[in-house]
C-alpha cells in the first residue's frame, strides 16, 4: 500500500485537494476531521482543552468555540505547542490505526491529509509528502472568506504555522494551488498518474 502525507498551511487549499480525492474515490484520512471528534462534547479532549484554556473557549451548548480557542491560541506560540500537545498523540494513533485498517482491507494507496504532517515528524512514516501550497495574500483571501477572520487574524494564523520554505524543503512535490479549483485538479490528476495509484 503506497502511503501520500498530504500537507499544506492554512488556507493553502489542502482540504480541497482532499476533498477532490475522496471524490474520485481514494482513501483519505483527515487529521481535522479526527481533531473535531477528539474535542467532541463529553470528550476527554474537551476536558483537557477547558482545564487548560478556561470555560470562555465553549459555546452555549457546551461544544468547542473554535474562533475563540483559535484567537487564544494563534497568538501564543506557548499556547499553540501546549493544545497540540494535548490533542496530537491521540489524532496521531488513531491515523496510524485507521490506516493499518485500510492495509488490511487492500487498500493500494491511502493520503494522510496532515496540516502538521512535516512539524509532527510524520514524513518519515509516509511513502511521499505532496504538499498543497499558495502564496500567501490568496491563503489570507481564503482564510478570511471561510472563517470569517479578518487580515490581521488570518496572517497570525499562517504566521504561527512551519513557513512553506521549510515545508517545501520535506515535500516530495510541490502542488501550486495559487489559481483555480481545476488547476489543483489537473496537477492531482497528473501526480495520481505519476505515482501510478
Amino acid at each position: 500500500m503506497t502511503i501520500i502525507g498530504l500537507t499544506g498551511g492554512i488556507g493553502s487549499g489542502k482540504s480541497a485537494a482532499g476533498d477532490y480525492l475522496v471524490e474520485k474515490g481514494y482513501a483519505v484520512i483527515d487529521a481535522d476531521a479526527l481533531a473535531r471528534e477528539a474535542v467532541a462534547v463529553g470528550s476527554a479532549g474537551l476536558s483537557a482543552v477547558v482545564a487548560r484554556f478556561g470555560e470562555d473557549v465553549l459555546l452555549p451548548d457546551g461544544s468547542l468555540d473554535r474562533k475563540a480557542l483559535a484567537a487564544r491560541v494563534f497568538s501564543d506560540a506557548d499556547a499553540l505547542a501546549e493544545l497540540n500537545a494535548m490533542l496530537h498523540a491521540g489524532i496521531l494513533r488513531e491515523m496510524r490505526a485507521r490506516a493499518e485498517r485500510l492495509r488490511a482491507e487492500g487498500a493500494k494507496a491511502v493520503f494522510l491529509n496532515v496540516p502538521l504532517l512535516i512539524e509532527t515528524g510524520m514524513q518519515s512514516e509516509v511513502d511521499a509528502v505532496w504538499l498543497v501550497d499558495a502564496d500567501e495574500e490568496e491563503r489570507v483571501r481564503r482564510v478570511v472568506a471561510r472563517d470569517g477572520a479578518s487580515s490581521e487574524e488570518a496572517r497570525l494564523r499562517i504566521a504561527a504555522q512551519l513557513p512553506s520554505s521549510e515545508k517545501r524543503r520535506h515535500a516530495s512535490e510541490i502542488i501550486d494551488n495559487s489559481g483555480a479549483l481545476c488547476d489543483l485538479r489537473a496537477a492531482l490528476d497528473a501526480l495520481l498518474e505519476k505515482y501510478g495509484i
